[in-house]
């Protein structure tokens, strides 16, 4: 609330005495001003605002949900799409959400040769890129494929949730990432958040993402 502070200014009232040629019999005596009063203006008491509860979050009550990847390959399509799409499979489900992801692997075509080999990959989720390296073992029949990487994606949404779970009655939550992101799930710095109570006290937090992006929250 802001204070008014009222100034009050006190006139002094001015007194002319006139002169004659003839002196008075009696002197007239000059009128004696009125005292000035005090005009000093008092300090306002400023109120001590009381911080007002703030209404807590919900608490999630079901574990992050899965993301339902649609395209999956037929059993019998070619060993470069089913492996393409593992991997952008693998890619939507760390992100937390289902979005346009792509993956490119030159060479891949050829994977299907019996032997090792060794790819590396660019792989798009949301817009957002990143690379890997792929190992394909192929056999006459049959192949294994291994896709590694350093990077992984993550969603805000997802991140937030994590925190949220970690500091039950929290109101707001807010950390500092684009909607979605790639991270190095090598770094242990982490995403970092600020978790508001319902107190309305700020308290800093970091979540740091695994690479198959499980987000692990610790306060800062």
């Amino acid at each position: 609330m802001r204070a008014t502070v009222v100034l009050a200014v006190a006139a002094v009232l001015a007194v002319t005495t006139g002169c004659t040629d003839t002196p008075s019999a009696t002197p007239s005596a000059s009128p004696t001003p009125p005292p000035l009063q005090s005009s000093a203006p008092t300090a306002p008491t400023l109120p001590t605002a009381s911080t007002p509860e703030l209404t807590p979050l919900p608490s999630p009550s079901k574990p992050w949900p899965t993301p339902k990847v649609t395209g999956t390959p037929a059993d019998d399509a070619p060993l470069a799409d089913r492996i393409t799409f593992a991997i952008a499979r693998q890619a939507q489900i760390a992100a937390g959400r289902a979005a346009a992801t792509t993956v490119n692997c030159p060479g891949l075509e050829h994977a299907e040769k019996p032997g090792r080999h060794d790819l590396t990959c660019k792989v798009t989720y949301a817009g957002r890129p990143y690379s890997g390296q792929l190992v394909v073992e192929a056999k006459q029949y049959s192949a294994t494929y291994k896709f590694t990487s350093e990077f992984v994606p993550i969603t805000r949404v997802k991140v937030v949730d994590a925190v949220q779970r970690t500091a039950p009655g929290a109101a707001q939550v807010t950390c500092t990432m684009e909607a979605v992101a790639v991270v190095n799930h090598a770094d242990q710095q982490g995403i970092a958040c600020d978790v508001t109570t319902t107190a309305n006290a700020v308290q800093p937090y970091k979540a740091v993402v695994s690479g198959d992006g499980r987000v692990l929250v610790a306060k800062a």
